[in-house]
């Protein structure tokens, strides 16, 4: 659980870069697409959250 939490830090570029990493360019646009989808699925949590927090 702990790696998930990392893994998603690096991708937000605020945890460490792994230097034992690939560093090709179908990883860079795969890690730019992942990203693109956390980062959309927070905006969406917090977006439902207010929404709830409303309703009450």
């Amino acid at each position: 659980m702990k790696s998930i939490w990392k893994q998603i830090l690096r991708y937000l570029y605020i945890g460490k870069k792994d230097p034992n990493a690939p560093k090709t360019r179908y990883v860079a646009m795969m890690h730019g697409m992942n990203r693109i989808s956390i980062l959309l699925f927070l905006i969406a949590l917090i977006i439902l959250v207010i929404r709830l927090i409303r309703r009450h």
